[in-house]
């Protein structure tokens, strides 16, 4: 499975938000901030492909924990 692959780009901030003592809220929203912030800090040096992964993977880790609405 490559780094590529949203699902992949998910499961890997599933776990280290999970695994992260550091975070100040729950897993499922400290996984979304890490997308987010790093989504912001590539700005204009993401390529267009990096950034749609990205943002399709925004969408996952609701999907893993168990919170996307019905």
């Amino acid at each position: 499975m490559s780094a590529k692959q949203p699902r992949h780009v998910a499961r890997s901030l599933k776990r280290s938000a999970e695994r992260s003592r550091a975070r100040k809220s729950s897993p499922d929203r400290s996984a979304m901030s890490m997308l987010t912030f790093y989504i912001n800090r590539g700005g204009a040096d993401l390529s267009a492909g990096r950034r749609r992964t990205l943002e399709v993977a925004k969408g996952e880790p609701r999907r893993l924990f168990g919170k996307q609405k019905a």
